[in-house]
């Protein structure tokens, strides 16, 4: 007989919860957990209510697309790290713009200074969009752009480049953000209001579905939303919540739900806590599928299949022992494999510091690359269902997200709720008791309260030149200089004519890139019709 150790019934601390609040038990079993009917809860992977994977195969048949988000400086700079990574085993490429492109700013405007290719790679015309892909053939390879307030104008610009290269809009794939809510929720980088805004997403919708049927349309971001402080359950609440909004802006505005819901996509994030994340994953897909069945009326099984790119969390990322980041990015990355993405990018462990090095880069991909042909976790779909864990986690998820949907119902709506601040109070109270609990050693961070080194890391880090920004204003005044000014202005002219009324307006916009009219320039003729957002201030 084996005695037991007298600390053998006593806990490392009175409570275990993960990052939802959601109390976890000794362990789970069929005594405290609720039986899961397989057909209604789970099915079989690609089958309704796609709880196990939207395809039947999943990555048996085909690899998440491995994805680095990248851009920096100049476009010559950032098409130069793209070839890097497609030479390296990047499947698909991913934009990273500043932050004068994200808000409609030229790279001259006096507000975009200092600012120029420091977040991302400077797009203020057509001839940048070119050497942004000089070599790159559109035809071939998948792009998502991060882009939400300028999207229409920077899907535009790429439709131009595809033009010039000879390649069919059919045959372009990738997918734009396009996802303004989530702007005035949690990021700020919004430029009009929310009505003219949602005009430019539903035009987007619109003329996507009849010029371009291969390209996602919007990507619903949750990973902004958990960046800002959500939990778990709120990042899928308040995404869930931004995609009915938009769905019923683009059905009032006339479209037909499975003419545009198979090409609406998901962006979320991927936490440290390894069990509740993959939990969280499932029943998004589960909630979004019975959403568009029961509320939107959707026959299209494509129109049910939550489809989403996952980025690990910034914000858990360190700048006190950056190697350990790897450690953080790896479980992350292996959360949304076991989940079920579409599409991955795994942060780089010198991101707390600056933009990612090649090597940091490249580690980073490896990590993705020895989790898909390694592990083995790919070669099953969705090996933990059935877990008494997933499964009760999975539930208990779906049940707190839907509280969550009521209550914005309740309240008129996610734009509602939006001009209340509800959803922003949620998050900003949720980021304050995670800080609380930090700087209390509730939650470890190794490295930062626990763990300490007195070592100074050796990582080396990426440094953006300050004169990228003379030579980008330079390239800028030059083109000015060159362009057909007459038809610039009457491209111009007639998308300011389209704004004043109801005509979709991206062929207008197509026509101004076209035309090297620049994303400022264009941002401003809409901002002369449509106005500028102020976020109310509310105490």
């Amino acid at each position: 007989m084996v005695a037991k150790s007298k600390d053998a019934n006593t806990n490392r601390r009175e409570l275990f919860k993960t990052s939802s609040g959601i109390e976890l038990p000794v362990d789970f079993n069929p005594g405290n957990t609720d039986a899961v009917k397989y057909d209604r809860d789970l099915g079989d992977p690609g089958e309704f209510p796609y709880t196990r994977g939207i395809r039947p195969n999943m990555y048996r048949g085909r690899l998440w697309t491995m994805r680095q988000y990248a851009g920096y400086a100049t476009a010559e700079e950032s098409n130069a790290r793209y070839k890097y990574l497609l030479s390296q085993g990047t499947t698909g490429l991913s934009v990273a713009f500043d932050l004068p492109t994200q808000i409609g700013l030229d790279s001259d405007d006096p507000l975009a200074a200092g600012e120029v290719g420091k977040v991302g790679v400077a797009i203020d015309s057509l001839e940048d969009m070119l050497r942004l892909f000089d070599g790159i053939p559109l035809g071939e390879v998948s792009t998502s752009m991060t882009i939400n307030a300028t999207a229409a104008i920077l899907l535009c610009l790429y439709l131009a480049v595809a033009r010039k290269q000879g390649v069919a809009f059919d045959k372009v794939n990738g997918t734009l953000q396009n996802d303004i809510l989530k702007e005035y929720i949690a990021r700020g980088t919004y430029i009009f209001p929310p009505t003219p805004s949602l005009r430019l997403i539903t035009d987007t919708f619109a003329f996507c579905a009849r010029e371009v049927p291969n390209w996602n349309i919007i990507s619903i971001s949750g990973y902004h939303i958990r960046e800002a402080g959500s939990t778990a359950v709120q990042e899928v609440a308040f995404t869930l919540a931004d995609a009915i909004a938009y769905v019923e802006a683009a059905i009032k505005a006339g479209l037909e739900i499975d003419d545009f819901a198979p090409r609406i996509s998901f962006f979320f994030n991927a936490h440290n806590n390894l069990l509740e994340e993959i939990a969280k994953f499932r029943a998004a897909r589960r909630l979004w599928a019975r959403m568009m069945r029961e509320r939107f009326h959707a026959r299209d099984p494509r129109s049910m299949m939550l489809r989403f790119h996952t980025q690990t969390a910034g914000s858990t990322l360190t700048a006190q022992q950056p190697e350990v980041n790897v450690v953080r990015t790896t479980i992350q990355a292996l959360a949304a494999v076991l989940g079920g993405t579409q599409s991955l990018h795994t942060n780089s462990m010198d991101e707390a510091l600056a933009l990612p090095t090649e090597d940091a880069a490249r580690l980073a991909l490896r990590t993705q690359q020895i989790i898909a042909f390694e592990s083995g976790v790919a070669d099953t779909v969705d090996p933990l269902a059935g877990s008494y864990a997933i499964e009760e986690l999975t539930n208990e998820i779906e049940r707190r997200v839907v509280d969550y949907l009521d209550k914005i119902d309740a309240m008129g709506g996610t734009l509602r709720a939006i001009e209340q601040g509800y959803i922003q109070r949620e998050i900003q109270n949720s980021a304050y008791e995670y800080q609380r609990a930090v700087e209390s050693n509730e939650a470890i961070v190794v490295g930062v309260n626990r763990f300490q080194s007195d070592e100074e890391s050796r990582v080396k880090t990426l440094r953006v030149d300050p004169a990228i920004e003379k030579a980008q204003i330079e390239r800028l005044r030059a083109l000015r200089n060159k362009r057909d000014a007459g038809a610039c202005e009457s491209a111009l002219a007639k998308l300011e004519e389209a704004a004043r009324g109801t005509e979709n307006v991206l062929p207008c916009i197509l026509d101004c890139v076209e035309a090297f009219a620049t994303v400022g320039e264009i941002s401003n003729r809409l901002r002369l019709v449509w106005g500028e957002y102020r976020e109310a201030v509310k105490v």
